[in-house]
């Protein structure tokens, strides 16, 4: 089986149960009524290895939002965009000058809803290893390449929180060879740990 049939196999199998996911971080106690969400899709880009590899990127210091942080290639839906999976696609295309017609798409996991206003739709796909990307610097500082293992290993996983404008919020960090993954990208990926049945969470 490959690797695509596995994670394909694997998502859908998570989608028919029940998991305990991170729950959404828009409810800000503060605000009465709904918030208005824009679309936005992250592309999980796993890598076609023996040990399978997960490419993350770090965004550069001069963005307005989430500047330096490590990501997901992604951002928002645009009105042209088919789906979430046509914008996941054009984004990574755009980000890291990634081919969409190198990308096996395996599905869709669960929706990440962001107090900043996002709703991000992460899209799981398979590609090539060793494929000659080139970040878009003006987004991206630069690329890496994470083992998914480590990124789906709930050992790895270390739960904090932080008080935000007189909110306390709760949030993962994930620390690879001095890179720190926390945030949306690490609730993402806790999420997808959980939904193809790496972990479970705690009673």
């Amino acid at each position: 089986m490959t690797l695509a049939e596995r994670l394909r196999t694997a998502l859908r199998q998570g989608h028919e149960r029940e998991v305990g996911l991170i729950p959404s971080d828009t409810r800000d106690p503060r605000i009465d009524g709904d918030i208005l969400l824009s679309p936005a899709a992250v592309l999980v880009a796993i890598t076609d290895r023996p040990e399978p590899g997960l490419i993350l990127t770090q965004r550069s210091a001069g963005l307005r939002q989430h500047a330096g942080q490590v990501a997901f290639p992604g951002g928002r839906v645009d009105d042209d965009d088919p789906d979430e999976i046509a914008g996941a696609l054009r984004e990574a295309q755009e980000e890291i000058g990634l081919p969409p017609g190198l990308v096996d798409i395996i599905g869709t996991s669960d929706r990440y809803h962001t107090f900043t206003g996002f709703d991000i739709v992460p899209v799981l796909g398979v590609i090539p290893p060793d494929l000659p990307l080139s970040p878009r610097e003006a987004e991206v500082a630069e690329l890496f390449e994470l083992p998914l293992s480590f990124a789906l290993n709930p050992a790895n996983r270390i739960r904090k929180s932080i008080d935000y404008q007189g909110v306390e919020r709760h949030y993962y960090e994930i620390f690879w060879e001095g890179r720190r993954i926390w945030g949306i990208t690490a609730a993402i990926l806790a999420n997808l740990s959980r939904r193809l049945g790496h972990d479970q969470p705690a009673a």
